[in-house]
């Protein structure tokens, strides 16, 4: 991933936050006639020393599992986008000041590598099910369990997936939000941003915290 130094997030705690706030991630492996890539949700296990590992299932009927499986010694890449938006020239103090501006995208993202391990043991599914619905629904005032559908029912569902593991060997992250701007500009983004009714507030908070403007 291209990172320049001032948008590099290397925060270990940071990473693991836009992981669990944005779970569903761009699983992406090397395939016969080129990448491959599934959108799949993940859990976080961030206990795990030295940089955490993460746990997901692909249905079965999916070829990437056994592209895995055969290749386990090759790397994968796992992608969470976090929040983002589009930034309109409009905005910065510069374009009053010179014109010289162009427009440009800010954006969170999390990029892992690791090793994985297919997994098939129906224990480990029952269990991977079970964590990533609790996980979804704890918020809920209702939340859905697992044993809310019949046990029958579920153990034929656990028959067409197939578990993986990756051991997280790298995590870069990326925190593009303005703080590359002189200060004028990166108020008026957050101003912007606010005042267009944005549905990104997540953006404006990452603009004002990174841009120095919590404190002013």
């Amino acid at each position: 991933m291209y990172q320049p130094p001032h948008f590099q997030e290397t925060r270990q705690d940071v990473l693991h936050g836009l992981i669990r706030a944005h779970p569903l991630g761009l699983l992406i492996s090397n395939g016969v006639e080129g990448p491959v890539a599934n959108a799949i949700p993940f859990l976080l296990d961030a206990e795990v020393p030295p940089n955490g590992r993460l746990r997901a299932h692909l249905a079965r009927a999916n070829p990437q599992w056994r592209l895995l499986a055969d290749n386990p010694a090759s790397p994968v890449l796992v992608v969470f986008q976090g929040t983002e938006a589009y930034v309109t020239p409009s905005w910065y103090e510069t374009k009053r000041e010179t014109g010289k501006v162009v427009p440009t995208w800010n954006y969170a993202i999390v990029q892992v590598r690791g090793a994985v391990r297919v997994i098939e043991d129906q224990d480990w599914l029952a269990r991977q099910i079970s964590d990533l619905t609790v996980a979804q629904e704890a918020a809920r005032k209702a939340p859905w369990a697992v044993t809310d559908a019949p046990a029958s029912f579920i153990q034929s569902q656990i028959k067409g997936i197939v578990g993986l593991e990756i051991e997280i060997t790298d995590m870069q992250g990326k925190w593009k939000v303005s703080q590359n701007r002189p200060i004028a500009d990166r108020s008026g983004v957050a101003e912007g941003l606010e005042s267009e009714g944005s549905n990104s507030p997540d953006m404006v908070r990452l603009v004002r915290s990174y841009g120095g403007l919590d404190d002013r």
